[in-house]
Parts: structure tokens; sequence; C-alpha cells
């Protein structure tokens, strides 16, 4: 007598076979449920227009950056942080070559202006780096561009360039503060005061101050900050904004003379209006750079080639 054959089973990390389907079902599928069949996303593709909240789809093209108030909160960290952080490290570092203690190192007034100016300017450079990264990480286009820095629009053909009349407005400027300076009262000296006593450091204090520092302020101010205000809430709010936050962050070198310090935040409002007026950091830069550059070309002229410092200089 004969038993039917079993089946052998198939185990179940075996594929079955795939069953035929026939033409006629593909067309519905399609028509039924297209955009199953949508083609995957491209990787590590990060538009700009994503950086935009949904509600804002208005937002001008200069202001679609892709970074946020989270962004400029960590930024804001980061560059408070490296720069205490490489000035102690410059500090151990000369306290190892000259055998001295940090302490009293730190209590020399030459030693320590000389020391702000250096851990500032390598302070100043990982900020960029930061930038660069962020942009990059982020895929947000071409690096200076991401970051509002744009050529003028009317430096086409058979157009007068601009870059005279930006730098002749920030010696301008420079005028106009220099001699409003004269009826703000000050009470004591300034913290900035010590970093004009000796000739090194003030030469080392006018490079920073006319090759680094309008770079990387503007850079920071107008390029990374001010789009995240304006974005926010409006232009002009953004204007305000990121002039009074430029003349405040440079409070602790005029502290006690608020004077100063209310010039300062109108020289920073007006250098924001100048970047939204041109919709270019490019703009600002060059009223930054001569502004700074009249401001120390004044100062040598007053003290004779800088050959009569004095306290009060």
């Amino acid at each position: 007598m004969s038993t039917p054959e079993e089946k052998p089973e198939v185990p179940p990390n075996i594929e079955q076979p795939i069953i035929a389907v026939p033409e006629w079902v593909v067309p519905q599928a399609l028509a039924r449920a297209p955009e199953t069949f949508a083609p995957a996303p491209k990787e590590n593709a990060f538009p700009l227009e994503q950086a935009l909240a949904p509600q804002q789809p208005d937002v001008p093209a200069e202001l679609r950056v892709v970074w946020g108030w989270s962004d400029v909160v960590i930024f804001a960290m980061f560059y408070l942080g490296s720069t205490v952080a490489v000035g102690v490290i410059l500090l151990l570092l000369l306290a190892g070559i000259l055998h001295q203690g940090v302490t009293a190192l730190a209590n020399n007034d030459l030693i320590r202006a000389n020391v702000a100016i250096i851990a500032q300017a390598i302070a100043s450079g990982l900020a960029l780096l930061y930038f660069w990264l962020m942009v990059r990480l982020r895929n947000g286009g071409p690096f200076w561009a991401a970051l509002g820095w744009q050529p003028f629009a009317s430096a086409e053909a058979g157009k007068r360039s601009p870059v005279p009349l930006y730098l002749g407005c920030g010696l301008g400027l420079a005028v106009v503060v220099s001699l409003l300076s004269k009826f703000v009262s000050q009470q004591q000296a300034l913290p900035i005061e010590e970093l004009f006593q000796t000739r090194e450091t003030i030469i080392l204090l006018m490079v920073f101050g006319i090759l680094v520092a309008p770079l990387v302020e503007e850079t920071i101010f107008r390029g990374f900050f001010y789009p995240v205000v304006a974005r926010s809430f409006g232009v002009l709010a953004g204007i305000l904004v990121t002039g009074t936050l430029f003349g405040m962050s440079h409070a602790a070198q005029l502290w006690g003379g608020w004077g100063q310090i209310g010039l300062l935040v109108g020289v920073g409002v007006v250098m924001t209006w100048v970047r939204v007026r041109r919709h270019t950091v490019l703009a600002s830069y060059l009223l930054h750079v001569a502004y700074n550059t009249t401001l120390f070309a004044g100062f040598v002229i007053a003290t004779g080639g800088l050959r009569h410092l004095s306290a009060g200089s």
C-alpha cells in the first residue's frame, strides 16, 4: 500500500518564489499610489529652503540661512570659552618658558595686555573655522556667500565701484564719533587704556584692529547674527538688536565709560544699516576697516608717532 509522498518543509530562511503579477495590475497600482514610486531623496541634501520655518515662505533670500537661535547660543558659548581657554593656555606656556608663576604673569600689565590681544586673535580664527564647519556640514553653499559676503550689485561694467564711498563713510563716521566723545564725561579710567601704554602693545593692537577685528566681527554680527534676528522679528529689529549687541560686546573694554559704549552702539547700528541697505557684509566691512584705521591713525598723530605716550592718551 503506497503512501502519499510528504512534501519537504521549506526552511523559513529560504526566499519564497516571486508570484507573477499580471501586466494589467501594474498601471492600476501606479494610478492609485504614484507617490509610492517617487525617487528617493539624495543623501546629505540640505537645501537652504529647509532652514526656513514653514510659516515664513516670504523670507528674503539673504535671510535664508541654515542656522537658528540654538546655533547662536552654542556659538556664543564656544567663542567666549575658547577666548578664555586660549588666554589661560598662553599664560601657562609663558610661565613654563619664563619659569615664573602664572599669577605673577597675570598681574603684569604688559604681559596681560599682549596675551589678551593674541588670545582674541586666535579665538577669532577659531570662530571662522567654526562657521566654515557649520556651513560645510549642513551643505549651506559657498562659505562666504552663506555668511552674507556678496559682491556689490552695482559693480557692473560701466558703473563706478562703491568701495571708495564706503571707505570715505567709515572715515567720516570715525571723525563724528571722535568729536561726540569730547562731550561724553568719563569718571574713571577705562580698562582698554592699559593696552595703550607701550609701543609694542599698541602696534599689536593696531594690526589686530585693522586686519582681524573687522573681518571677524562683521562675519559674526552682520553675517551670522543679523539674519537670525531679522528673520524672527523683522529688519528694523535686526538692525537695532545687532547694533546694540555689537556695542555691548565691547563693554568689558570700556567698562565705566557708558557714553563711549552708547556711541559704539550707534556705530553698530549704522554699520548694520549699511549691510542691510547694500545686501552684503562687504559694505559694512569696508566701513568698519576705515573706521578703525582712522581712529588708530588719529592716535598715532596725536602721540607724535607713538613717541609721547601717557596714561590719558
